[in-house]
């Protein structure tokens, strides 16, 4: 029996729960891209095409199918049993709550943790509702009750940061510091895609698919191991080929469709004199100083300069793999000074005329939806603000590895973003569509349907369009706030950066340990930075400032929900109707 005397919660639910999808897109899939378009693997337009996709295609494709009625076992279900339009209230408020508390924090650049969100949120509406006593803080385990929030501050970003770092130092002073880097990163690509891929399957059929795939024991290794010997054997007979005479040989007419050559490649021809205005491989480094440049810059010692080679751009050994200057490191620019030719306009200068006339009506649409694809977040990340400090001496402390080496790491990282994208979607549209699917299922029936709540399709479909809304509009903003303002970001430290990240979510699943998305990246980003051999190349008022985000997340979501529950079950109308 549908309660339409309560369509106006269903309504009020219906919206906040598409704002919280949005705030998801727009807040929390920075952590899937950031680093992607920070180092300049992606440009940024094509980061927000990638991301809304796969989070779409995670949310729809393998989405959590059965939603937790109470998310993450923190409220009784027992305690709505005799009065469930009560539970269809709380979830109402606990998603508002979350839903302004992430707007916020968007509006601020403040990168939070959606779940904890949600979490705090119906923690408060616990409270007002049932009291303390019925809210579960320790469950026997941790992986569930309140208690695991406080875990998941120090569990996420140590996973993360140690996972990150290892492979990085691995990465570093087996190819990135040696003699002729680029030659020996091309070697190593086939095992990268296999280790990368077999790590990613496993986070796919273990975290971001559980819901939808039923793999046991055996199938779930040979899923695995055939995924990545897969991967590493067209990357062995496709990109390797291409690799090398776009990098190595310096072909500069090979196009990205060349690919499907494969070993035929090597057989090509002499590479014509290249154009001036050509570049083989793009400067990774274009406006981060070394400390030898920032010196000169600056007319003075900043801080003693480094005597590594690797300072000046080049990896040691490394100078005759340049073929000529202008398709190597140019002399590094401020980015303040330069816009970044990856940026596209789209939307034009306003048309004369009155707000209300056609032309300006079209204009502010296009303005709305285009709006973020026009952003030149590289350069915004080095605006100076009393959190940013003085970026140029933090990324001058970081090394500068050789540009053709990190190219090959561009296409690891874009893999790793695309599958931290996709599993973000399949999981953490939950937060939205989870309380908002209990919402519906009483407001639907009248009754409460257990402990665990299936969610119908179109609400999938209804929180991944949210999501990749999220993305599309405003995801800009957050990616403008992380970064190369946490550590200096490139293709290969962003690849390890992500798959550290990986690597953390995939232990803490099969320890059934809660982490957040936003925790793991945090910590694999310091991780990686401090690998330079200094905890100078992190800029540490910014993960205070991120960290701050994460205590008060649940504290703050929980007093806004509980305060909004409160003043609802106690208004006169309300009791009377109940």
């Amino acid at each position: 029996m549908v309660l339409h005397q309560y369509d106006y919660i269903f309504a009020i639910g219906t919206i906040f729960a598409f704002l919280d999808a949005w705030n998801i897109g727009a807040n929390d899939c920075a952590n899937s891209w950031s680093t992607s378009v920070s180092s300049r693997s992606l440009k940024h337009w094509q980061a927000m095409v990638l991301g809304s996709i796969m989070e779409f295609a995670g949310a729809v494709g393998v989405g959590n199918s059965v939603s937790d009625t109470i998310r993450t076992k923190i409220v009784e279900i027992d305690a709505f049993v005799e009065n469930p339009p009560l539970l269809m209230l709380g979830m109402c408020c606990a998603v508002v709550a979350s839903s302004v508390y992430l707007s916020i924090c968007t509006k601020i650049g403040l990168p939070v943790s959606t779940t904890h969100s949600i979490l705090g949120g119906i923690l408060g509406m616990g409270i007002a509702m049932v009291g303390a006593d019925d809210v579960i803080w320790w469950g026997g385990d941790i992986n569930s009750g309140v208690v695991q929030v406080f875990l998941a501050w120090v569990i996420a970003p140590l996973l993360a940061g140690v996972a990150a770092s290892l492979i990085f130092l691995i990465t570093k002073y087996a190819i990135l510091t040696r003699s002729r880097p680029a030659l020996k990163a091309l070697y190593t690509v086939p095992f990268y895609f296999l280790l990368t891929t077999a790590l990613l399957t496993m986070l796919i059929v273990w975290k971001g698919g559980s819901s939808r795939i039923d793999l046991e024991g055996g199938e779930i290794a040979g899923t695995v191991v055939g995924v990545g010997a897969g991967m590493a054997l067209i990357s062995a007979v496709f990109l390797c080929p291409w690799l090398y005479r776009r990098v190595i040989k310096q072909d500069w007419q090979l196009k990205p469709w060349d690919l499907i050559y494969g070993p035929l490649l090597l057989r090509r021809g002499e590479v014509p004199p290249r154009p001036e205005h050509v570049r083989a491989v793009r400067d990774y480094y274009h406006g981060h100083k070394t400390m030898d440049e920032l010196n000169a810059v600056r007319g003075g010692d900043v801080e003693a300069p480094r005597s590594s080679d690797s300072a000046n751009g080049e990896a040691p050994g490394s100078p005759d793999l340049k073929a000529e200057p202008n398709v190597t490191s140019t002399p590094h620019q401020s980015n303040k000074d330069t816009t970044d030719p990856d940026v596209i306009q789209v939307t034009g200068p306003r048309p004369e005329g009155a707000w209300y006339s056609g032309p300006v009506l079209l204009w502010a649409l296009k303005k709305a939806l285009m709006n973020g694809i026009e952003q030149d977040i590289v350069s915004a990340q080095s605006n100076k603000s009393r959190l940013a400090g003085d970026l140029e001496k933090t990324h001058a402390h970081a090394e500068h590895f050789d540009n053709e080496a990190e190219y090959m790491f561009s296409f690891l990282q874009v893999l790793t973003a695309c599958t931290a994208s996709f599993t973000h979607g399949a999981n953490d549209v939950a937060n939205a569509v989870g309380p908002y699917a209990t919402i519906y299922a009483i407001w639907r029936s009248g009754a409460l349907e257990g402990a665990k709540t299936e969610v119908p399709i179109w609400i999938l479909v209804f929180g991944g369009a949210g999501i990749s809304i999220g993305i599309w509009t405003y995801g800009y903003h957050l990616m403008r706030y992380l970064g190369n303002r946490l550590t200096l970001h490139s293709p290969s430290r962003g690849f390890t950066m992500e798959l550290g990240a990986a690597i953390a979510v995939i232990i803490a699943t099969r320890l059934k340990l809660p982490v957040s998305t936003t925790q793991c990246i945090t910590g694999a980003t310091v991780g990686v930075g401090l690998c330079n051999g200094t905890w100078r190349t992190i800029n540490w008022r910014m993960v205070a400032w991120i960290y701050m985000g994460w205590i008060i997340t649940l504290p703050v979501a929980g007093i806004i929900s509980g305060c909004l529950t409160g003043i609802i079950i106690n208004a006169p109308r309300w009791g009377m109707a109940n």
